[in-house]
């Protein structure tokens, strides 16, 4: 789960991290009132959205001479003029792709000014399997270009679960950012808020891009993006009460109230699997033989009937999905629940693509009963690479 800038510099702030003051603005009336809480002489206007590259983004039906998500302002009239301006517009950024994504709140912030800029992220490392820093003297940047460019801006190095965080690491960040005197202590004690923060949150990710050194040679985190581990969230109630559903896929938000594992992809067939694994064989079978998926969906091992058939819902809510390709190989799940999650959604939703069925394992035969005995326009398949076959086939012709 992913939160706003503007809520993860409050949870920042209360570890004692050094941000920025600044309030955010849901309505545009609220904009002057807002601005003119803080003193300037400059102001920061962001749109608030969870994707990166704000600043270098564009409004749809842009204006002559409009600027990005990101504005600097030089009194309060002006900051709220430009609050205005954003919210309820759409913000097309590198990340958001052609679609964009609408503004609905605006952070309005005390300006900074700005020495150096740096670039900091704390991390979870699948491969070593603990948490990692990531610093680079290249702040400001998308650090997937300076990966690219300069890969030697970069330092990582990860924590060892058993001796835990210590000075050591402050001072190893400190380096790699070139930072000196005072601001080695500074950045000390700003690795340990972070780390400490990161820990008891359980944070996916957390991103100080840029983290600033400013003239009179003081660290602040100037922008923070941060991510959530979904699976701890049930014991932190009060992250929970941050998540923004407007920022979701609807897709992905109904998948999620039935435990469904669903994600959305750009493709013409649309997936029912259970298993990860085999969601994802099932995708990499329907680009071999040359076509896209249009999701990952995973319904588990124990899902019900009713799951079965609200997952159905869900992919032929895409108006670009062509075709269908439910791929089950019962285990724990029965072929036969699957059979009536589809018969079921079938007969309520309707069937208006072409859909393959391959069913092997625990009761196969009741499923393939079921499904034969229904009435319905379903294509049957044998195995996997039948099954892509077939699907690929009755959508592309």
């Amino acid at each position: 789960m992913n939160i706003h800038e503007y809520q993860a510099k409050a949870l920042l702030r209360s570890y004692g991290a050094p941000v920025s003051d600044g309030r955010v603005v849901l309505k545009a009336e609220e904009a002057k009132t807002a601005a003119g809480e803080m003193d300037g002489p400059l102001w920061v206007v962001k749109a608030q959205i969870h994707a990166g590259g704000r600043g270098k983004g564009h409004f749809k039906e842009a204006e002559a001479g409009e600027k990005g998500g990101v504005r600097l302002a030089k009194s309060v009239s002006e900051a709220a003029e430009m609050a205005k301006q954003m919210l309820g517009r759409t913000l097309i950024t590198h990340q958001t792709g052609p679609a964009g994504k609408q503004v609905n709140r605006i952070y309005i912030e005390d300006g900074s000014d700005i020495a150096r800029e740096l670039y900091l992220a704390l991390l979870v490392d699948r491969q070593s399997s603990r948490i990692s820093f990531v610093a680079s003297t290249e702040g400001g940047m998308d650090i997937e270009e300076v990966a690219a460019k300069t890969p030697e801006k970069i330092v990582s190095f990860s924590v060892d679960p058993a001796s835990g965080l210590s000075d050591f690491h402050g001072r190893r960040v400190a380096f790699a950012l070139g930072l000196t005197g005072g601001q080695v202590k500074q950045c000390v004690s700003l690795i340990k808020i972070l780390y400490k923060a990161f820990v008891e949150k359980d944070m996916e990710m957390l991103e100080i891009n840029p983290l600033i050194v400013t003239p009179d040679g003081n660290l602040k985190c100037l922008d923070a993006k941060m991510g959530f581990d979904g699976n701890a969230l049930y014991r932190h109630a009060d992250i929970m009460a941050l998540r923004d559903e407007t920022e979701e896929d609807p897709k992905e938000l109904a998948a999620s109230k039935f435990d469904l594992n669903y994600i959305a992809l750009d493709g013409e067939i649309g997936c029912m699997v259970n298993g990860a694994g085999l969601a994802m064989a099932t995708m990499d079978i329907i680009k071999l033989y040359g076509a896209e998926p249009a999701n990952f969906l995973d319904v588990g091992g124990g899902a019900t009937k009713e799951k079965v058939t609200e997952a159905f819902k869900i992919i032929t809510s895409d108006p670009n999905v062509k075709g269908i390709l439910v791929n089950i190989f019962g285990g724990i799940m029965r072929c036969d629940v699957i059979a009536e999650g589809v018969v079921s959604a079938v007969k309520e939703v309707g069937l208006k693509v072409p859909l393959v069925v391959r069913l092997e394992g625990t009761n196969v035969e009741e499923g393939k009963a079921i499904i034969n005995n229904s009435g319905l326009n379903v294509i049957a398949a044998e195995n996997l690479k039948d099954g892509a076959q077939k699907i690929v086939k009755a959508v592309k012709g």
